[in-house]
């Protein structure tokens, strides 16, 4: 592992149990792999009465793209703070994530930017499926200190 959780925690602004990624597993200019057994958490934020459902996969893969982007914007010399915009062609294929046994393994690919947005493809995956896919489009927001 290349970076822990409390690593994790110093890149970005989510703190405590609100930090959902366990490890950075690789990355390079365009794209990190991100593990996490918080899914199964009790104390996860995202859980509900009913679990934590399939789309909240999304914050998992939205902390890896932020991740990636302090990580690649600080070898560039200026990481900047980011805001989901939008998501596009989500496919979700398991309801739930807190009934997924295995870790979830988070992958997300830099299609596109500049210096006010970018695109992110992601996966969120489990035992080797895919539980979640999409594209993510992120605005970029002035340097972060």
């Amino acid at each position: 592992m290349i970076l822990d959780r409390a690593q994790i925690a110093t890149l970005i602004p989510h703190a405590g149990a609100m930090c959902l990624l366990d490890g950075v597993l690789r990355w390079d200019a365009v794209s990190i792999r991100c593990v996490s057994a918080r899914h199964r958490a009790p104390d996860n934020p995202l859980r509900h009465a009913d679990g934590i459902t399939a789309v909240c996969g999304i914050e998992f893969a939205a902390q890896a793209m932020a991740v990636h982007g302090r990580l690649a914007g600080r070898a560039a010399g200026k990481p900047q703070a980011g805001y989901l915009a939008s998501v596009r062609d989500l496919a979700c294929r398991e309801d739930r994530l807190d009934l997924l046994a295995e870790e979830l393994i988070i992958d997300a690919e830099r299609l596109i930017g500049d210096e006010q947005r970018v695109v992110y493809q992601f996966a969120v995956r489990s035992a080797g499926r895919d539980v979640l896919t999409g594209r993510a489009a992120v605005v970029l927001v002035g340097a972060v200190q």
